[in-house]
């Protein structure tokens, strides 16, 4: 199953949702477009994905549903319709989605309606491969948080600032109007302390299936974005040393040999900067003629 490359990288800022199926909860991520889809999901056990192509969609769509004569763009607008709302948190009411495992792949079965008519599709999913799974989940985490913790530095920052700004105004005779506003100096700490011990044990209680919240989510995209930015830059860097190496290897195979002279000026321009003096001629001292001295009104 061959993955299309411009549809992965359209599926690389899509942000993960969290969802439910029966009792499981599961990462998804889709992209579609016209030329096909591509789907990963993830138990955080495993992970699959499928990559079908217009050809694929048409085919399996005959085989599901036989009474439907639909075009594959509509197949794949129709399915498209389906996904997001379930992504967003809204299924559709009229919608059912159910998946079964096995050693294999993943099988996610989507029961609906189109045009009046019951509406099959079963996204077939294998294990995907260890590129993707790092590409996709392993790399941006880790670039999320480091993020995070570039993100608490800076509130910590700000927190103590604003603690100093607070003693300032007390040394200066000022008084809160409301006593129940007044809050203890901050101390990171007892803060990192008290986070470990108490706020950890309510945020691992509230399940794996509320892994990527909106929050995370749209810092997920921007991770994802930031590095596509990277990359294209690299790319293009890349590029340019191809050109240049290129440009130095062809030559025109009946050009004379350069001589000595020529080798030798050669290699001054390459270890000469651009804007050295040493690339200049050196023209001949001219004689400076004595200026006449002008008076005021000369």
């Amino acid at each position: 199953m061959e993955v299309s490359e411009e549809l992965e990288s359209s599926l690389l800022t899509q942000p993960w949702a969290s969802v439910h199926f029966g009792e499981s909860a599961f990462l998804v991520k889709v992209c579609f477009r016209d030329t096909g889809y591509i789907l990963l999901i993830s138990d955080l056990s495993s992970v699959w994905y499928e990559s079908a192509d217009t050809k694929a969609v048409g085919q399996r769509s005959k085989e599901l549903n036989k009474r439907l004569t639909v075009n594959v763009s509509s197949f794949l607008n129709h399915l498209c319709n389906l996904m997001c709302p379930l992504l967003a948190g809204q299924p559709a009411p009229a919608t059912t989605f159910s998946c079964n495992r096995s050693a294999s792949g993943l099988i996610l079965h989507v029961k609906s309606e189109l045009s009046g008519l019951p509406f099959y599709w079963d996204f077939h999913c294998c294990p995907a491969p260890l590129e993707m799974v790092s590409r996709h989940l392993v790399r941006p985490l880790i670039r999320m948080n480091l993020a995070l913790q570039h993100q608490v530095q800076e509130l910590i920052s700000l927190v103590l600032q604003k603690d100093a700004e607070i003693e300032d105004y007390r040394e200066s005779g000022a008084t809160l109007s409301r006593d129940r506003l007044r809050t203890e100096p901050f101390q990171e700490e007892t803060f990192q302390q008290n986070f470990m011990t108490e706020r950890l044990p309510q945020i691992f209680g509230a399940g794996e299936g509320q892994a990527f919240a909106s929050a995370l989510q749209q810092l997920y995209t921007a991770v994802m974005q930031q590095e596509a930015k990277q990359a294209q830059k690299r790319q293009c860097s890349e590029d340019d040393a191809d050109l240049v190496s290129t440009a130095e290897i062809t030559r025109d195979p009946h050009s004379p040999p350069p001589s000595q002279e020529d080798e030798t000026t050669s290699y001054r321009e390459r270890t000469t900067p651009a804007c050295s003096p040493a690339q200049k001629p050196r023209l001949p001292a001219a004689k400076a003629k004595p200026k006449k001295a002008k008076g005021l009104f000369s």
